[in-house]
């Protein structure tokens, strides 16, 4: 099988290239550049596609004796992850820069251009697992190392790009069990960082990013009634659930800390209130990608609504092809947002995703039977 293999220029991507070239496939090694202006050297963990990991990407496929390529993906980069973040913030939504990339860019743009070109599949440093079901079926499972799984992220591809991926490792049982084998074939990146935060937000600061392309846009900061506690500089700086950075004049009237409970762009406005008051009932997800058929009303699954968050019990409310609404009362769900990423398992198998467009209290389950009655 002709496969190309996504080189970022760490660890992982090389290892996995490495165990594509081991399973007999003709591999040919290819380098994303997703900045316009890459800097020369990342900045320790923080960053990504900088000169350096291009370089580092050529060293590993020197020493694994593939061919290798770069190609310029930074406009695609600019106009659907970046742009997308930018208008989901300035929306008041959540987004997750990750999936856009995997949705857009890493198995759209590379993938389509990688059939283009007689390649049979994409293989990736990423840590998921691809099963064959019933029928030969191909499912898209949890990695073996549930602290490095990446299945959340993954879950937007749906299945006909999970049959052209490959993820050699998602049997791995640790990360350190990747950076052994790295060290055992000479490859320089064994002991390079991973990069974590958002890749291109090389310095870390989220709201400084935002600041600068979306300008100041000073609202206020009210209570659940409406109430005036303080002011902001722009609402996009704020996130469902968020604590630290409100900077009230004044301690909330029983002593306790507040949260972000919802943002109003078109009035500038960030509401916050108790902490129980984030307590999700129902989530609601459109632009829905499933893994098979579309899971029936009351079946029970798990649902996971942030990258690195633990899935909790849920109940199908209801689903067709394009959404789904699900029931986690009880389940310790909070500060869920618009924008986030949906994901649906049964067990360690994904069943489908979708992106977060509400979320429903048992307060405002209360207030609605009582105005239905």
């Amino acid at each position: 099988m002709r496969v190309l293999a996504a080189m970022s220029g760490g660890v992982d991507s090389a290892v996995a290239a490495a165990r594509a070239v081991d399973a007999g496939h003709d591999v040919v090694g290819v380098h994303m550049a997703l900045s316009r202006t890459p800097a020369q050297e990342r900045t320790g963990s923080r960053g990504c596609c900088s000169i350096e990991d291009a370089s580092d990407a050529r060293r590993a496929a020197d020493v694994l004796g593939i061919p290798y390529y770069v190609w310029d993906m930074s406009e695609r980069f600019e106009k659907t992850v970046v742009a997308d973040f930018l208008a989901e913030y300035a929306a008041g939504r959540t987004p997750n820069p990750c999936v856009r990339c995997n949705e857009h860019v890493k198995f759209a743009a590379l993938l389509d251009k990688a059939l283009a070109l007689g390649f049979d599949a994409v293989c990736t440093g990423h840590y998921a697992r691809v099963v064959d079901g019933p029928g030969g079926v191909r499912e898209l499972h949890r990695a073996a190392d549930a602290a490095k799984d990446q299945s959340y992220v993954l879950a937007v591809m749906g299945p006909e790009r999970l049959a052209r991926a490959v993820f050699p490792l998602g049997d791995v049982a640790s990360k350190a069990e990747v950076r052994a084998e790295a060290v055992a074939r000479g490859l320089s990146v064994a002991a390079k960082p991973d990069s974590y935060d958002i890749c291109f937000v090389a310095d870390g600061d989220t709201q400084g990013f935002l600041r600068r392309a979306l300008g100041e846009q000073p609202g206020e900061i009210v209570d659940e009634h409406g109430e005036v506690l303080g002011t902001h500089d722009g609402a996009y700086a704020y996130t469902v659930g968020q604590r630290r950075g409100l900077a009230l004049g004044r301690p909330a009237a029983d002593g306790r800390p507040r949260y972000v409970l919802s943002i109003e762009p078109v009035q500038r406005r960030v509401v916050v209130g108790p902490v129980e008051a984030l307590d999700v009932a129902q989530v609601r997800g459109d632009s829905a990608v499933w893994f098979g058929d579309v899971p029936a009303v009351g079946s029970t699954c798990t649902v996971q609504v942030r990258a690195h968050g633990a899935d909790v019990p849920a109940r199908v409310l209801d689903a067709d092809p394009a959404g789904v609404a699900v029931d986690v009362a009880g389940a310790g769900l909070r500060g869920v947002a618009a924008g986030q990423s949906l994901v649906l398992y049964d067990g360690t198998r994904v069943v489908g995703q979708a992106t977060v467009a509400a979320t429903r209290t048992a307060a405002d389950l209360v207030a609605a039977a009582q105005a239905g009655a």
